[in-house]
């Protein structure tokens, strides 16, 4: 507390703050100058919230502070919370800003003069978490119809007459069989590690239930035992720990395959309903009526069909003879009437054949008087064609050069062989062809004097 005397501030008059901020202040120097501690004292004011929170008061004989544990804390108490109980319980002191309430957030809570109790707990839970015995992975799923049922209780216990009651009423045909202990007191423990152990060997049950009615920390710790965690863990038959009320918790519930708030929802688990199963069964039944009704009609519909469609041998024959007899009509009846159609068509082609057939002596008379009309036609045609060719061949040797030629005239030509038809064509001293009728010379044009310009040389 040394260190909330000498803070400074260093505020001046000025200066204001808000009542949110005191509380802030309040709240942080609390939660900073003092650490978790332990506080022991009496529970009153008590109030359980529906959210699951619990608030109340701790006090002694002269004085009091209000306390608050949420919801998450208090399922791991292993104790229910009452009016006047003695505690020791281990918080944080803070202050509510909202109200500016002084109180202690509770994290953690032991009955008064059992914490060596709670320690031990403690220990041993993480312990044989440690080694793996809370783990889910080795939970054994409990059996949906189980031929006999284990209990492993006190014979004298209100626990085993409610776990009987409940199975006598939801199945009253299983078994049941009890391998009886002490459940609290010295040497219980080892009782109940014992009776698992033998229900373990005799193997007469298919699933086992431990319980026991509710009580204080003192009146459970039978199993909270390691002798018991490890016999329940090494159990071959499937575990139900059924210990307590609803809040107690126990190692034993930890181990155990599951866990049932009360030794009655503990026989809930293990057995099935004949009412729910008569349900189901009737469920199916009538499912297999509807189901078995739905065939027959099927199938009788199925039967009409094809009693409908069956018919006797001789009914049949004398269809299929009739069908036959009405495709001989048809066809004897399609026959005589191509038949018919044939012989028409033949005659009409005869009769055509008559009206066309050739008269081959007046064909012959004609083709002769052709012949002849063609042999004169065609002398005629010849006789002037030759008139015409003789009249084109006096024509053309009038044009001949070379009848010209003969004649003694001569071409001039130039050397690339254009006819010379004017002197104007010709240069002074220009070379020349000169074409006779039999031959070809050459010759060098001379010009008057002055006439043409000459050759450049």
């Amino acid at each position: 507390m040394d260190d909330l005397t000498t803070m400074n501030f260093n505020t001046s008059a000025n200066d204001v703050i808000s009542v949110s901020s005191l509380n802030r202040m309040a709240r942080d120097l609390l939660e900073s100058g003092l650490p978790p501690m332990w506080i022991g004292g009496e529970i009153s004011n008590l109030t359980l919230a529906a959210s699951g929170h619990a608030y109340f008061s701790l006090k002694d004989g002269g004085a009091q502070v209000r306390c608050v544990m949420f919801r998450h804390k208090v399922s791991l108490l292993p104790f229910r919370l009452n009016e006047g109980m003695q505690v020791e319980l281990k918080g944080v002191v803070t202050l509510y800003e909202a109200r500016g309430d002084f109180q202690i957030n509770v994290d953690t809570m032991r009955s008064a003069g059992l914490g060596r109790l709670y320690e031990a707990f403690e220990k041993l839970k993480a312990q044989l978490s440690a080694e793996g015995l809370f783990d889910t992975a080795r939970k054994r799923p409990l059996p949906a119809h189980p031929a006999a049922i284990g209990i492993v209780t006190s014979p004298a216990a209100a626990a085993l007459r409610d776990v009987v009651t409940t199975l006598a009423r939801r199945m009253p045909g299983i078994p049941v069989i009890l391998y009886p202990t002490q459940v609290q007191g010295e040497g219980s423990a080892r009782q109940i590690a014992a009776a698992i152990q033998q229900a373990s060997a005799r193997r007469e049950v298919e699933v086992l239930i431990i319980c026991r009615g509710g009580g204080s920390i003192e009146d459970l710790w039978s199993f909270n035992e390691e002798i018991v965690a490890r016999a329940v863990a090494a159990s071959p038959i499937p575990t139900v720990s059924g210990v307590g009320h609803e809040t107690d918790f126990t190692i034993c519930d930890f181990v155990a395959d599951r866990r049932a708030p009360t030794p009655t929802a503990a026989a809930e688990l293990v057995s099935p309903s004949q009412e729910q199963l008569r349900m189901q069964l009737e469920q199916g039944k009538r499912g297999l009526e509807r189901a078995l009704g739905r065939l027959l009609t099927d199938k009788s519909q199925r039967l009409d069909y094809l009693a409908r469609r069956l018919s006797h041998p001789g009914d049949t024959l004398r269809r299929q003879s009739q069908t036959l007899e009405q495709a001989s009509g048809r066809l004897q009846r399609s026959m005589s009437t191509l038949f018919a159609s044939q012989r028409w068509k033949l005659q009409l082609a005869g009769s055509r054949l008559q009206r066309h057939q050739p008269q081959l002596a007046q064909q012959q008379r004609q083709l002769a008087q052709l012949s002849e009309q063609l042999q004169r036609g065609i002398g005629q045609m010849l006789n002037s064609q030759q008139q015409k060719l003789s009249r084109h061949a006096a024509t053309l040797e009038a044009m001949n050069p070379q009848a010209v030629l003969s004649r003694g005239y001569a071409i001039v030509q130039k050397l690339d062989g254009h006819a010379v038809k004017s002197p104007q064509e010709l240069l002074n001293q220009e070379r020349v062809q000169l074409r006779l009728a039999e031959g070809v010379t050459e010759a060098i044009i001379d010009h008057p004097q002055g006439a043409q310009p000459e050759l450049p040389f």
